[in-house]
C-alpha cells in the first residue's frame, strides 16, 4: 500500500463519504460496520492504522472499539483515562490534535503495540473527536507517512476528512441506539428503573447508585457525598428546584452506615403549619381535636437511620425553635406530651432558599442555620453541567418511550443543539417534561426539534428571524405610542406630548415626520 498518496478530487470526496454512510447502514451493529469503514478509508485515502475508540461507561475509560491494524491482545491493552495520552486529550478537550511527525510527539503513548521510535519518523497523526452535538461520544484516529509536495494541504485535507467521518458516526443512528443500550443495561444493573425524576438526576461513576452524567460539578459533588456519607454529621444540600437534592441525600443514606435502617422523607414545604409539628413529632391521644390515638412522628419513625427534611427553609419560626431543640438534646416530645424520648437519627436537611439571606430578613434563625450546616453540599443548576444534558435526554427519551409504548430510537442533532443551548430554569424536572412531551409526540421513532416545547425553540428552528432593521422597528413602535397617545387625548397634541413625556414641538416634529393625520382624532370619543 502507497502511503503517500496525495490529495483527493473534491468528488473524490464525496464519494468516500457517500460510501462511508452506505457502510454503516449496511450494518446493524457498529462493531461489524466499524472494520469495513476503516479499511475503506484506508483504500481511498491511505490513511494507514485507523482507530475508533468509545467510552466505556462501566469503567470510565476510552477504550478500542476497532482497529484492524491491531490484535486482540493490542486492542485490550489500549485504553486510555480522560485527558491522557493524545486520544484522551481529544476525548477530554473535543478539540482535533494533528502531529506532523509522530516521533518528535511525547505525548503518543504506543499503548496498543510495541513501536519503535525510528518507525515513527515523519509519520503524520491524526486524532479528532466523536461528537453528537457537544457530547463526546470517542474518538477517531489514523495515521500516514507524508510526500514531500503539498505536505500542509494534505495535512488540512486529511483532518478533514477525518472529521466527517467521525460526524457520519456519530449521527449514526446505530452508534445513538448502542450508546442507549449500554446506559440503561447499567442503569437498570443499579435499579434505577423506576427511580423517577431524582434518579435520573446526576451522573455515571462506575461506584455510584442513581447517577447520571459527567459533569465536573457532578463528579465534585460525589466526592463529597463520598466524604460524608460514612459519618453522623448533618447535612444540608442547597440547589435550585429540580436540580437532585433528594437523590443526593438518598445518596448519602445508601453508602452510610445506617443504610439498613429507614429513611424518611418530609416536605416541609408540603405540610400545614396546622399540622406540621404533629407530624415531625408525633401528638399524644387527646392533644387537639381529633387526636384520637397515640401517633409517632416522622423523627421516631426514623429512629435508627435518617430523616430528610427537605425545603427546610419554609419551616415557619414556631418550628425552628423546636428543631434546634431536637438538634441540641437528641430528643423529643410528642404534641400533648411531657415526656421527652430519645432519638438517634441522622438529619439531611434540603432547601433551594438562600437561607443566610433569610436569616438578614428575619425569616430563617441563625442558630438553627449553623446547626444544619454542619457539612454543606450544593448542587449545581443544570445549565451549568451542559455535558449531562444529552445523557438525561437519552435516558428520559428510554423510559418515557417504554412507558408510552414507543421504541425512541435517537434524537436528531437539531434538537441535540436546542436542548444544550437552553438555560433550563426548572433543571432536570423540566428537561424529564419535555422529553416525555416530545415522547409523546414523536411518530417515527425520531425525537426532532419541532416536538420540542416553543420555549425551547431559537428563531432558525423556528425560521422566525427578524426580517426587520432595530431603526426601522424602533420607528414603528414610536408612531403607535404616539398615536394611541392621540386618541387618548382626542387629538390634544399638547396632552399628547406631556403623557409621553416630550415637548410640544418634539411632538409636533414626529407627527410631520411620521405624517400622522392627528386631527382625525379629536372627534375621537373615549
Amino acid at each position: 500500500m502507497d502511503t503517500t498518496q496525495g490529495l483527493l478530487s473534491e468528488r473524490d470526496e464525496l464519494l468516500l463519504l457517500l460510501d462511508i454512510t452506505r457502510t454503516l447502514d449496511k450494518h446493524v451493529e457498529l462493531r461489524s460496520s466499524l472494520g469495513p469503514l476503516l479499511s475503506l478509508l484506508e483504500m481511498r485515502t491511505s490513511l494507514v492504522r485507523g482507530m475508533v475508540t468509545l467510552l466505556d461507561r462501566a469503567s470510565g475509560l476510552l477504550k478500542i472499539e476497532e482497529a484492524p491494524a491491531l490484535t486482540a491482545e493490542e486492542k485490550e491493552r489500549g485504553k486510555y483515562r480522560m485527558g491522557e495520552g493524545l486520544v484522551g486529550k481529544v476525548f477530554e478537550s473535543g478539540i482535533p490534535i494533528v502531529v506532523p511527525d509522530l516521533s518528535k510527539e511525547n505525548r503518543f503513548l504506543n499503548r496498543a503495540g510495541s513501536r519503535k521510535k525510528e518507525d515513527l519518523v515523519g509519520l503524520a497523526y491524526y486524532c479528532v473527536p466523536i461528537k453528537a452535538g457537544n457530547q463526546v461520544l470517542g474518538t477517531l484516529s489514523a495515521e500516514r507517512r507524508l510526500p514531500e509536495e503539498q505536505k500542509d494541504a494534505i495535512l488540512h485535507a486529511d483532518q478533514r476528512i477525518l472529521e466527517a467521518v467521525a460526524s457520519i458516526i456519530a449521527d449514526s443512528a446505530k452508534l445513538r441506539e448502542r450508546i442507549q443500550e449500554e446506559q440503561y443495561r447499567i442503569l437498570a444493573l443499579r435499579g434505577l428503573e423506576e427511580s423517577g425524576i431524582e434518579a435520573a438526576n446526576l451522573s455515571v461513576q462506575p461506584d455510584q447508585s442513581g447517577i447520571i452524567g459527567t459533569s465536573k460539578g457532578i463528579r465534585s459533588v460525589l466526592e463529597l457525598v463520598a466524604q460524608v456519607a460514612p459519618s453522623d454529621a448533618t447535612v444540608l444540600i442547597t440547589g435550585e428546584s429540580g436540580t437532585g437534592k433528594e437523590l443526593i441525600a438518598s445518596e448519602i443514606h445508601r453508602q452510610s452506615k445506617r443504610a439498613r435502617q429507614a429513611f424518611i422523607k418530609v416536605n416541609c414545604a408540603a405540610l400545614p403549619e396546622s399540622v406540621i409539628e404533629s407530624e415531625l413529632f408525633g401528638h399524644e391521644k387527646g392533644a387537639f381535636t381529633g387526636a384520637l390515638t397515640q401517633r409517632k412522628g416522622r423523627f421516631e419513625l426514623a429512629h435508627g437511620g435518617t430523616i430528610f427534611l427537605d425545603e427546610i427553609g419554609d419551616l415557619s419560626p414556631q418550628v425552628q425553635v423546636k428543631l434546634l431543640r431536637v438538634l441540641q438534646e437528641r430528643e423529643i416530645e410528642r404534641v400533648g406530651g411531657n415526656q421527652p424520648i430519645k432519638i438517634d437519627v441522622r438529619l439531611i436537611a434540603a432547601t433551594n432558599r438562600n437561607l443566610e439571606e433569610d436569616i438578614k430578613s428575619g425569616r430563617f434563625r441563625e442558630d438553627l442555620y449553623y446547626r444544619l450546616n454542619v457539612f454543606p453540599i450544593h448542587i449545581p443548576p443544570l445549565r451549568e453541567r451542559k455535558s449531562d444534558i444529552i445523557l438525561l435526554a437519552d435516558f428520559f427519551a428510554e423510559k418515557y418511550g417504554k412507558k408510552n409504548g414507543k421504541l425512541i430510537k435517537r434524537i436528531s442533532s437539531p434538537a441535540l443543539d436546542l436542548l444544550s443551548s437552553y438555560h433550563w430554569p426548572g433543571n432536570v424536572r423540566e428537561l424529564e417534561n419535555c422529553i416525555e412531551r416530545a415522547v409523546i409526540l414523536s411518530t417515527d421513532s425520531v425525537i426532532h426539534s419541532y416536538h420540542l416545547p416553543p420555549s425551547l425553540q431559537s428563531a432558525q428552528s423556528t425560521q422566525t428571524e427578524p426580517t426587520t432593521t432595530l431603526e426601522a422597528a424602533l420607528s414603528r413602535l414610536e408612531k403607535e405610542l404616539i398615536i394611541e397617545a392621540l386618541k387618548i387625548t382626542g387629538g390634544n397634541m399638547a396632552a399628547a406630548a406631556r403623557r409621553l413625556g416630550i415637548t410640544e414641538r418634539q411632538m409636533g416634529l414626529r407627527v410631520h415626520h411620521y405624517a400622522i393625520p392627528w386631527k382625525l382624532y379629536r372627534t375621537t370619543n373615549l
